[in-house]
This record gives C-alpha cells, structure tokens and sequence, in this order.
C-alpha cells in the first residue's frame, strides 16, 4: 500500500497532504497479455490477485496461475498462440517449461532479452494502469483492487490504445 506519487491539481502553495495508514500490509499483483492478430481488434486478457499478508495466501502469481491464463487465452482467441514474453524468473520454471513443450501443437514461446521494457507493449499497459492510481487516495487495499480492475476492463474496451502499445515499442505485425 505504498502510495504512488504524481503531480495533483492542488492550489499554488497549499500542497495537499493525504495521510496513508497501513503502510506495506498488502499489494496488488497483475499478471496480463496483451493479444494482437492481424485483421482482428487487440485484446487484452489479465489477472488481478489481492495480497493482504493472511497466512497461507499467495503473495503474487505462481507458474500455475500463468498456465490457467494461458489456456484462458487459447480459449478466448480459439487459436494457437504465439507467446513473447520476459525473462522473469517465474516464465523459467520447469513445470512451466514442462507445459510449454507438452503444448508445442498450440503454443509457440519467444523469449524477450534480459532486461528490454521498452519492447514489451505489456509495459505500456501496466504504465496506463499505473497513470490512474498516481491521485488515489484509497482507504485500503481493497478500493485499489477495485481502481486497478475497473481500468484494466476500461482498457479491454480500447483496442486502439492496445494498439499504440504495440506501436510504441516499435515492433509490427506481419500477417
């Protein structure tokens, strides 16, 4: 619950302060791809996930929870998938790894370089995400969950916003 920063519309001289309690007692975890076919409008399909620090509760994304999203995809777009992802440590597992190569019929995987943001379109979208929560003065993790979902389905409504994250990372479709 770290509150991000960003600029506010408060008047010149009077700096608005908002007070957070509860600092570190829970984060919110998006795991998401953004899909692009040729000919056909982008989506975007995610996961959210709510740590609030109870025992036993997942604090972020397992290789299962990728595996569920990837088969949630193949069903969504009724195709086979080419999958370009980053290197986190998480997309290297073996189980994960283990589905990659007993799935090869529908699944193709490239791999991004080591450390290359700048030609995920998945970062422009978490940085549309993140844009909004800058000026939210939430009482608790739950009204954050809430802002982070509500945007993500606003964005599954903007394909041509998908769009200009695939443009800005200067990569094109061929098809």
């Amino acid at each position: 619950m770290t509150p991000p920063r960003a600029r506010t519309w408060g008047r010149i001289g009077r700096t608005p302060v908002v007070r957070v309690r509860g600092r570190g007692s829970g984060r919110v975890s998006m795991a998401g791809m953004a899909c692009y076919k040729p000919g056909e409008r982008s989506r975007l399909i995610y996961a959210v996930r709510e740590y609030s620090g109870r025992k036993g509760q997942p604090k972020g994304f397992g290789w299962q929870d990728f595996r569920d999203l990837l088969v949630r995809a193949r069903i969504q777009l009724g195709g086979p998938i080419v999958l370009v992802w980053d290197n986190v440590r998480i997309h290297l597992t073996a189980p994960l790894r283990e589905f990659i190569a007993a799935n090869t019929s529908w699944l193709t995987v490239f791999q991004l370089p080591t450390y290359a943001p700048d030609l995920n379109p998945q970062e422009g979208v978490w940085s549309l995400v993140k844009r909004d929560l800058g000026n939210l003065a939430a009482a608790d993790l739950g009204q954050i969950t809430w802002a982070v979902k509500r945007r993500l389905k606003t964005l599954q409504y903007r394909p041509e916003v998908i769009d200009s994250c695939l443009h800005g990372t200067g990569l094109l479709l061929d098809g």
